[in-house]
């Protein structure tokens, strides 16, 4: 049975906001404090980082939606920050077995995996719907410009 779609009224409608949102709670709550001490300033910084800017850069650009190429920026930025954080977890979970539950990280990787096919999807789907909208404006403009003649 296919699952009802809900209209997008906020980033917080987003699926992929909220798969990283949840995500990045699993990373500050179960990841990050059991690392070592010496990865503080290197992985652990680097960790903390992408996993919080993820869905604050959809937020971010969910509110530039209306700018041509506002959204696509954001969407961009936050694929990156998504596949850095599978590469820093990929890094704790072959760095650290003895410190982290292997299990998670595989389940944070692939939440974080499936996160940057869902950006990359979302921005596909956002250059279509906005190439769309430019050619119903300029057919718009023409038809008005031609009655005016």
């Amino acid at each position: 049975m296919d699952k009802v779609k809900k209209p997008i009224k906020s980033f917080q409608d987003l699926d992929v906001y909220q798969g990283t949102y949840k995500a990045m709670l699993g990373v500050f709550k179960h990841i990050l404090p059991k690392l070592p001490k010496e990865e503080e300033y290197d992985l652990k910084d680097q960790l903390r980082r992408s996993s919080k800017a993820i869905p604050r850069l959809i937020a971010e650009g969910h509110s530039k939606r209306h700018q041509k190429k506002g959204f696509q920026k954001y969407l961009d930025d936050a694929m990156a920050e998504s596949n850095e954080a599978i590469v820093s977890l990929s890094q704790v979970r072959d760095l650290y077995p003895r410190y982290v539950a292997i299990n998670l990280c595989n389940e944070l990787i692939d939440t974080y995996d499936k996160a940057s096919r869902q950006l990359y999807n979302l921005s596909l789907a956002w250059i279509k719907f906005t190439q769309r909208k430019e050619h119903r404006n300029r057919v718009t403009a023409d038809e008005t410009s031609s009655a005016t003649e």
